[in-house]
């Protein structure tokens, strides 16, 4: 089966996942999905991997599901949001998290992927500019979380893309 991942990412814990997901399921063609210009139709599993910034998904995502919509109908897909609310227990489901469930009810008449999962993403304090690192340093300070802005922090569970691994296998790979 061909596999193609695409994701969207704008610190980078996006693409991180995306080339996790591939070594584990290879063989995998991995692309931006902003400068993806092949077909979707030339592969039979299609991953989408994007990012959530201040409670949004990039608008470009939707226009991009949009505009492939007819084709990601029929294809065997799956869909990964990452996220630093999903750092919490509570909210590292699709039905947990509020962006996701918002997310994908408002494109469920477009597309419905057969997989979902969230994943915590990546705190990059000094990577950011400095308007976003003091925005994000109040959000996390509200949500109790890491404010010294000389810090990186990992929250992304290996463990729970390991399982969406499996998930991906077993609906998509082990077809007889």
């Amino acid at each position: 089966m061909k596999i193609l991942i695409l994701y969207s990412t704008q610190d980078g814990q996006t693409q991180k996942i995306a080339y996790y997901l591939a070594e584990h399921l290879a063989p995998c063609q991995v692309e931006n999905m902003n400068e993806f210009r092949g077909s979707l139709a030339d592969f039979d599993v299609v991953i989408i991997g994007a990012p959530i910034r201040y409670g949004h998904f990039h608008p470009s995502l939707f226009r991009f599901i949009k505009g492939h919509r007819a084709i990601l109908s029929y294809k065997e897909t799956a869909f990964f949001g990452v996220n630093l609310t999903a750092r919490k227990a509570d909210k590292r489901t699709p039905e947990t998290n509020p962006y996701m469930r918002k997310y994908l009810a408002g494109i469920a008449p477009i597309w419905q992927p057969k997989l979902k999962a969230v994943f915590a993403g990546a705190l990059r304090y000094p990577r950011y500019k400095l308007i976003d690192r003091y925005m994000i340093k109040l959000i996390m300070k509200l949500t109790g979380g890491e404010t010294d802005t000389s810090k990186e922090v990992e929250y992304t569970d290996w463990q729970q893309v390991d399982q969406f691994i499996v998930e991906i296998k077993e609906k998509f790979l082990q077809k007889n």
